[in-house]
């Protein structure tokens, strides 16, 4: 099927699919303008290429209670403002037992978001005493709302969502990472 076009002195006639890639076009600047207006009020876009996590430093992590080790993750660690503006981005997957981790100079509100994060997380701040502070579970993939700390924290884990709970994870807990160690309040 074929639509004639607005101006009775053109007597060519518009494919469908025409219509449909000029409205597509069309939608995606009104989009972007939105988004341009939007940009103000959230976290830093990641900046330049996406690096493979395969190059980001990884080790263990270890979570405690008390004396205890109760759960070991094998996490990337997000060591530059360039691999903490990545982050989990773009990741499709994350097995249990991984994650990564943000390490900052020190203790301050965390802010974050979920642009381009095509899976929900559960982000674990971190206090000043490498304790966990706050959980957020569950954030929703691709959000643009900002996922703060309560209170200055030093570092976040972001973890699978859905993780912290089945692991029982709570405030209070201790998390040992040899990024954490440098920090003395």
């Amino acid at each position: 099927m074929t639509a004639m076009t607005a101006n009775p002195r053109v007597l060519q006639t518009v494919r469908p699919e025409h219509q449909r890639r000029a409205l597509l076009w069309k939608m995606i600047a009104v989009v972007a303008v939105a988004l341009a207006g939007a940009g103000g009020t959230v976290a830093h876009a990641q900046a330049g290429p996406i690096e493979d996590l395969s190059s980001f430093p990884r080790g263990k992590l270890e979570i405690a209670d008390g004396k205890k080790v109760k759960h070991v993750f094998d996490v990337w660690l997000a060591d530059s403002p360039r691999r903490q503006s990545q982050g989990l981005m773009f990741v499709r997957s994350l097995p249990a037992m991984r994650g990564m981790l943000f390490v900052h100079e020190s203790p301050k509100q965390l802010s974050m978001w979920m642009k381009n994060t095509y899976i929900p997380l559960d982000m674990v701040f971190i206090d000043a005493n490498g304790r966990i502070q706050q959980i957020i579970e569950q954030t929703t993939p691709h959000s643009l709302s900002t996922i703060s700390s309560k209170d200055p924290a030093l570092a976040v884990l972001e973890i699978a969502g859905g993780e912290a709970k089945r692991l029982g994870l709570h405030a209070g807990q201790r998390v040992l990472h040899t990024a954490l160690v440098g920090y003395h309040p």
